[in-house]
């Protein structure tokens, strides 16, 4: 990847990586996006089909005091949540059905 610098602004040649994104041709980059601050669990979820459902889950655990990230994977059923502080499955579980979802556990 080349690079030059015209009236203070950078042009980068993304011809090399086929992305303007990274390197890895992704808009999201792991190591970007990671949070540093936090404890991350992974749960398990049934009944998610789509983005609807993703949506609907993660709105639900968002509201969970300390959670600052949730991400649902609904072809997987997986839920990444990143708090502050362990969270109390009960409470997980509880906004999970709230949502209208079942928790299986932790993934």
């Amino acid at each position: 990847m080349t690079a030059e610098t015209k009236a203070g602004l950078e042009i980068v040649d993304t011809a090399a990586t086929g992305s303007c994104c990274s390197s890895t041709g992704s808009c999201h980059d792991a190591a970007t996006d990671a949070q540093t601050d936090g404890i991350t669990t992974v749960y398990q979820v049934t009944g998610m089909t789509c983005g609807h459902c993703e949506g609907a889950v993660s709105s639900e655990i968002s509201e969970l005091p300390g959670v600052s990230s949730v991400t649902a994977v609904a072809a997987t059923g997986q839920v990444t949540v990143v708090s502050k502080a362990p969270l109390d499955e009960a409470a997980v579980r509880a906004a999970v059905d709230e949502a209208g979802y079942e928790l299986v556990g932790r993934a």
